[in-house]
């Protein structure tokens, strides 16, 4: 883990922007350590789940956004349901990503890419196509043998389909997708 500068400016504004952008109150967190001690990928994160809030809690914009913890977090609330003082930790994870993503600071742009793929998927079908969505990914990330050897396996067992399903309503849910994008022009 790097060493933390808190001496660096406060940045009372992102700190805003965080609390309004995800309905949580950082400052509640007392720095217990529950959500860090949970977490199942805390070994692979740059700085664990109690430093982001405490970085977040000192206004520390740009080693969170720099930071990759915030792009390994799985969401699966973990610290969350852990979290005494009732601060959805999860949700200001993805709060920072979608800051991050925002600003263009994505410390793992594999795992953008991937989200990426998810996405363009639901916008298309209207739900997901996961030989779609590694296509699309492994196109746009070059990573095209990663994982090759698993392809048979579960294309065998019935578990990925070559060919997609869309949903009745699909072109429903690309209006929503398409009214979020719309919206984010307007206040980005």
């Amino acid at each position: 883990m790097d060493t933390i500068n808190l001496s660096e400016k406060t940045d009372w504004a992102f700190i805003e922007e965080v609390k309004k952008e995800s309905g949580q109150n950082p400052s509640l967190c007392y720095q217990c350590g529950n959500c860090t001690g949970g977490c199942p990928y805390t070994q692979y994160f740059d700085y664990p789940v109690s430093v982001v809030m405490r970085l977040l809690q000192s206004g520390q914009k740009e080693t969170i956004l720099k930071s990759k913890a915030i792009w390994l977090c799985a969401t699966c609330e973990t610290c969350t349901t852990r979290c005494p003082c009732d601060v959805d930790v999860a949700n200001i994870m993805d709060t920072l990503r979608i800051i991050a993503r925002r600003e263009g600071k994505v410390a793992e742009k594999d795992i953008q890419l991937f989200y990426d793929s998810f996405l363009d998927s639901m916008k298309k079908h209207g739900r997901i196509f996961e030989m779609g969505i590694l296509m699309g990914y492994k196109m746009k990330s070059g990573h095209f043998m990663g994982d090759a050897e698993l392809g048979p396996k579960v294309m065998s067992k019935g578990k990925i389909s070559l060919f997609s399903k869309s949903i009745k309503g699909a072109d429903k849910v690309a209006q929503i997708f398409n009214r979020f994008q719309e919206k984010a022009k307007k206040h980005g």
